[in-house]
């Protein structure tokens, strides 16, 4: 079991018998709309335990950070507060919070009971001058970043969006001398070592209930592929014979795409794996390399890489998950690789080479539009997308080693997550 695991957090939502009253609000944001202005005042803390003054703190600054990156909440500025009366959590003044243009407002009380820190958080519309939801956390101290996350998610799901601040990015990392598989909060916080062996371990994709880590070792003499329980600690073998790599769980979690060289001819096709018969299909036919499968996000069809064009061209390629219909994605250039299919369903990241850059694009299938959402003449690759769409994880050189960052979806907000050792393919929770 992981640290985050181990973390002592007790949830309870308070219905209207409770303390507080909860109803079923949910918004659907739709892309292009206006930020939402949401206020977040300082946390109250009860009592004078420096432990819940300095908790109080750090949950607000997590939580905060979490709002600024979401790309749905705009945080108003803190000196807007000054304008208006203190905040008195018993009797809202919701005409005061209008007046400096609030929507949402969200509240904490902050408290130490028996060693660990008690935080209740409430999110009020301000419009309609109501209560919508509250939640408590207790947690150690070591959890607190967890609360806050938890809390951001709670925002999230208010608004009809996959949480986010809760789920974890999986990583290949030499920090500790040799390439392991790693697993790090969505922020870079809390890196957490998930493989242990002198072999190399590489390409991590998570399956969609995010316990279960297929990867590529060398531990058999050749490129295998494995399963891992990430919270058992347990491993099971899916391929070693040929050299297998690139695994992709299907959205249902049922099935594994792979690369491998496991049939006759010796070349890299696709092949998925029924997890429960162990059954193997080989879905491409093609003397080509044909790589890198990931999965639309209703299971019906998969994006792959290919050279069938030869001259070492490789394009993207769509096909439906029984290998059939086979079509162009990618047009224009002469290398693009490594597709990672929005939970979206209408775009596709992938890199492509220019000029001997490599970048990451993303093309919107709904429009056939191409948008360039890396440039600064590095190395930019591995591209892999947040629950929600509005996030990429990629690995760069950019500052010299190769570390991860996270950029939104149209190129703005670029974020470095990583900066010990070397780190590459990354892969974000579904």
């Amino acid at each position: 079991m992981t640290h985050t695991k181990k973390l002592l957090i007790g949830l309870m939502v308070l219905f209207a018998s409770g303390a507080f009253a909860q109803q079923e609000v949910v918004l659907k944001i739709s892309e292009g709309m206006p930020m939402i202005p949401l206020a977040l005042p300082d946390f109250i803390v009860r009592g004078s335990s420096p432990t819940a003054q300095a908790a109080a703190q750090e949950i607000r600054q997590a939580l905060s950070d979490d709002v600024k990156y979401s790309r749905i909440f705009q945080l108003l500025p803190k000196e807007y507060y000054a304008y208006i009366r203190g905040l008195d959590p018993d009797k809202i003044q919701f005409k005061d919070w209008d007046s400096i243009q609030a929507r949402l407002l969200v509240t904490g009380e902050v408290r130490e009971d028996g060693g660990r820190i008690v935080f209740d958080g409430k999110i009020y519309d301000v419009k309609s001058e109501r209560f919508i939801v509250g939640k408590r956390y207790q947690a150690e101290k070591n959890g607190l970043r967890l609360v806050a996350h938890k809390m951001a998610d709670e925002l999230l799901k208010l608004h009809g969006e996959k949480p986010i601040f809760t789920t974890k990015i999986a990583f290949v990392s030499n920090r500790d001398g040799n390439d392991e598989i790693y697993m790090m909060d969505y922020d870079g916080a809390n890196p957490t070592r998930i493989t242990f062996n002198k072999i190399k371990d590489y390409m991590p994709a998570w399956s969609p209930d995010q316990r279960t880590i297929a990867f590529t070792s060398y531990r058999a003499g050749n490129a295998g592929l494995y399963l891992r329980n990430i919270y058992e600690g347990t491993e099971s073998v899916v391929a070693t014979k040929g050299t297998s790599y690139s695994a992709a769980f299907s959205p249902d979690g049922k099935k594994l795409a792979f690369c491998s060289t496991m049939a006759e001819e010796g070349n890299a096709d696709i092949f998925v794996m029924d997890l429960e018969t162990k059954k193997t299909k080989r879905l491409t036919f093609n003397a080509a390399i044909e790589t890198a499968p990931s999965w639309s996000p209703t299971g019906r069809e998969i994006a792959f890489t290919t050279d069938r064009l030869g001259q070492g061209t490789p394009q993207i390629y769509i096909m439906d998950a029984e290998g059939s219909n086979v079509r162009k994605a990618s047009f224009g250039g002469n290398y693009h690789d490594a597709p990672a299919w929005a939970p979206t369903g209408e775009r596709i990241a992938f890199v492509s080479r220019v000029d001997n850059s490599f970048d990451i694009y993303v093309l919107n299938l709904r429009t056939n539009q191409i948008g360039k959402i890396t440039e600064n003449n590095v190395r930019n690759e591995s591209p892999s997308w947040s629950p929600d769409g509005r996030h990429l994880v990629f690995a760069s050189n950019l500052s010299g080693s190769i570390q991860l960052y996270t950029v939104d979806y149209d190129g703005a907000n670029l974020r470095r997550l990583t900066d010990r050792g070397e780190n590459k393919l990354p892969a974000w929770t579904d």
